[in-house]
């Protein structure tokens, strides 16, 4: 049985949370023959006999989150009337993990999934769902499109565990910089305010050359060794007049990419469907990198739950 329940209202509800891996354990379960489990005859399976610990999801989040600086009210407030809707990440991740939690999903029963840029700034929200729900099944490619397709969906869902959930994680992700600058961002280690997403604003720049006719003709554009950035083109062109008009190009650019790949990623989900377990949650989203010394932010745009 397949159906789709919107949860987005549900995250506007407040929630508790916590977490913690013991590392020593890991590796001492990755060594043992006894990490894996044998299927009875005839029944093939991909699951690990992992010890998960009993601590919940949200008991999780809540020790990955106490190690977070405490809220920059400047950069909320600047992240806030920017992008209205987004909230910090950790709120997010509280919230997250409490509502799953009342749908069954576990530390031990829940594999993460994400499809997010290869930008290492797209991995802080990333490391944090790998502290909660352990190392996740990658989709994703630049500016966070689902460049596994469906091959690596159908992959993905025989990694689930039996009678488990997958919680997928999409989106592409945006910087601000403490001066309020948007497709810019503060990065450990670098004098530079470097552009986010970078694939993202290559792509808005070659449709900006095509839109105002400045565009030279490039017979390598389809090359082998630049094939994502290549498809990130094209996936945006059905948006060139909105971008065009926007008031601010940089600002309604992530909204572009994302309603491109929100189609994408569906049409994933509804092709390979019947691999679905217990069940899906489908978190989607713009990602909202502030600097390395601030917690980041996520627009949610779409959460809902198929079984």
């Amino acid at each position: 049985v397949y159906s789709n329940h919107p949860l987005n209202l549900l995250l506007n509800s407040s929630i508790s949370s916590t977490m913690k891996l013991s590392l020593a354990s890991l590796a001492l379960l990755a060594a043992s023959a006894s990490a894996f489990t044998t299927s009875p005859a005839g029944r093939a399976s991909t699951s690990l006999n992992i010890l998960a610990g009993t601590q919940s999801a949200t008991e999780r989040v809540a020790n990955v989150m106490a190690a977070r600086p405490e809220e920059n009210e400047a950069i909320d407030a600047l992240v806030k009337k920017n992008f209205p809707g987004a909230i910090s990440n950790k709120a997010m991740e509280t919230k997250i993990a409490s509502i799953l939690e009342a749908k069954g999903f576990t530390p031990a029963n829940t594999l993460l999934c994400t499809s997010l840029c290869c930008d290492e700034l797209a991995r802080n929200l990333e490391d944090d769902l790998n502290k909660v729900y352990g190392h996740n099944f990658n989709l994703g490619g630049l500016s966070g499109f689902p460049f596994a397709g469906n091959t690596g969906f159908g992959a993905m869902s025989a990694h689930v565990p039996d009678d488990g959930f997958c919680l997928l994680v999409h989106g592409p992700h945006v910087g601000i910089s403490k001066d309020g600058v948007i497709g810019k961002v503060e990065r450990s280690g670098i004098a530079l305010v470097d552009n986010c997403c970078g694939s993202a604003i290559a792509a808005s720049n070659y449709l900006k050359g095509i839109t105002d006719g400045s565009a030279n003709i490039n017979p390598g554009i389809q090359l082998f060794s630049d094939f994502q950035q290549g498809a990130v083109q094209e996936l945006i062109l059905p948006h060139g007049k909105r971008l065009n008009d926007a008031d601010d190009r940089m600002k309604e650019l992530p909204y572009a990419l994302y309603d491109s790949q929100d189609v994408l990623v569906r049409d994933i989900i509804e092709s390979g469907k019947g691999g679905i377990k217990q069940g899906l949650a489908l978190l989607g989203g713009i990602q909202i990198n502030t600097g390395p010394d601030t917690d980041d932010y996520f627009h949610p745009l779409r959460f809902d739950y198929y079984d």
